[in-house]
């Protein structure tokens, strides 16, 4: 059998020197600037829709792909070598649960389940378990690999697209941690908010210090762009969202951006629309991403209403939103649910994404259709 395993010969880990950006597309949007079309780029790009991805995965755990810096690379460089020309960014291939292990949980993916915790925090006192008060604990230690891989990406991408580092928000990562996995009603990590409160306050700080350090080392090693992903927030009612979620996600883009007050900074919380006038206006993010949940236009219309009140606040880019099952219909379908989309944006600058990510039994060649159907019509738009 061949092996899988790229060779690590040409592994580049110098982050003091990366070869100039040929396409800053993402960055330009992101920052709310005018562009000639809207970049583009999917949420789980590289994944197990991709039979390349497949192929290394048959000879490599889940994790030790995440863990081995050539590997990562290998997958993060897979969509954009098949869709050349069509992706406006890569991100790094990695998972929002090393956080998680890094804190000294046991996090095992299980195929057809996904993530488990074989021993998750049952009661405040498991909290004992956690290794990120212990003497000596470096969260860019614990996760250097991620940087590593972040540093030789931004080598082996020469600059045809910016690169996006991204972690896991607090409260998913603190529900994944309780549940033991993922949830149908999240119980159990709910009755850690309402019945241990503040041990849920001090976890949910806990996470949101290493998250924030985890970021700043990521944009230190190479990346040009980064993503927090609040997966759970649509699982809290707007009271808790606005307890439990928003003060610590404006912590975390607070102490990024008084490092790099210049890299653009995504909100992906799914489900939150209630929230985009608070994201807007109590926090330093410069895109907020939607789901499939609210109508481009709606969203356009709230933030910018919420951003014209605060001078002192940078515009806001949208991002999103086709619902990814609509890559499961025809061509004809997505092209044209897809301009649909694009042209409910309007004039406002903003990155074409999907709601969500890219799904395992998605086709590529659907995928494709996607990103062609934004730049034909995003282009004609702006013309």
């Amino acid at each position: 059998m061949i092996s899988t395993v790229p060779s690590t010969d040409g592994e580049n880990f110098d982050n003091t020197k990366f070869p100039a950006l040929q396409n800053d597309l993402y960055l330009r949007a992101a920052r709310g600037e005018a562009t000639e079309r809207a970049p583009v780029w999917c949420m789980r790009q590289a994944g197990r829709y991709l039979p390349e991805f497949r192929a290394i995965r048959v000879e490599h755990d889940f994790f030790r792909v995440c863990r081995t810096p050539a590997l990562a690379t290998e997958v993060t460089m897979q969509p954009i070598r098949r869709y050349d020309g069509l992706l406006d960014a890569a991100i790094i291939f990695s998972d929002i649960l090393v956080v998680p292990q890094a804190m000294g949980l046991v996090v095992e993916m299980v195929p057809g389940k996904g993530p488990h915790f074989p021993e998750p925090l049952q009661t405040p006192d498991d909290m004992q378990r956690l290794q990120d008060l212990h003497k000596g604990f470096s969260v860019d230690s614990e996760l250097d690999y991620v940087y590593k891989a972040i540093t030789n990406t931004r080598h082996v991408l020469a600059g045809r697209v910016p690169l996006l580092g991204f972690a896991g928000a607090p409260w998913t990562l603190m529900a994944y941690m309780v549940e033991g996995g993922g949830s149908k009603t999240f119980s159990a990590a709910k009755t850690w908010l309402f019945k241990y409160s503040a041990a849920a306050h001090e976890l949910l700080g806990r996470i949101s210090a290493l998250v924030a350090a985890f970021l700043v080392g990521q944009v230190r090693a190479g990346a040009q762009a980064l993503q927090l992903f609040e997966s759970w927030a649509g699982e809290l009612s707007p009271r808790d969202f606005a307890e439990f979620s928003l003060p610590y996600l404006a912590r975390i883009a607070a102490h990024v951006k008084s490092h790099f007050p210049d890299v653009p900074l995504t909100i992906f919380a799914k489900g939150a629309h209630y929230a985009l006038e608070q994201l807007v206006q109590e926090t330093a993010f410069d895109v907020i991403s939607l789901d499939w949940t609210i109508e481009p236009g709606v969203a356009c219309k709230r933030v910018a209403s919420a951003a014209s009140g605060n001078t002192s606040r940078r515009s806001i880019t949208l991002q999103g939103n086709l619902d990814p099952t609509l890559l499961f219909a025809e061509p004809e379908t997505i092209r044209s649910r897809t301009a649909e989309m694009c042209r409910a944006f309007g004039d406002t600058p903003f990155v074409a994404n999907l709601g969500h990510g890219m799904m395992p039994t998605h086709d590529p060649e659907h995928l494709r259709v996607f990103l062609e159907t934004v730049h034909e019509t995003t282009r004609a738009m702006r013309m």
